[in-house]
């Protein structure tokens, strides 16, 4: 049975790139977005815990990368362009959540 050329195209939409590496954020833009909209606190320091936060959350996802599944990385890595502050700290979340849910 020959393979028609709609049913190519529309297989090629159901494959999935994921990413072999973990994705760069710019984290002290996202911090200083995120804390923009928190009133009362002191800025510098909570800028300051928010990167180190951040850049904890990068190394765990460095060092567990190739643990996660290519589902769930396609899943979550999508998730954190939303709103415009990605977030290492919620990438590792959503992974690790659906890591546990299998």
């Amino acid at each position: 049975m020959p393979i028609s050329i709609s049913m190519i195209v529309v297989s090629s939409q159901l494959v999935v790139t994921v990413a072999d590496k973990v994705p760069t954020f710019d984290i002290a833009r996202s911090c200083k977005l995120d804390l923009a909209a928190t009133a009362g606190l002191a800025v510098d320091q909570s800028v300051k815990r928010c990167v180190s936060d951040e850049k904890t959350a990068r190394q765990q996802l460095a060092s567990q990368w190739s643990k996660f599944s290519g589902s769930s990385k396609a899943e979550c890595i999508p998730q954190e362009s939303i709103g415009g502050t990605p977030s290492y700290v919620s990438l590792l979340t959503c992974l690790q959540m659906g890591k546990s849910a299998r």
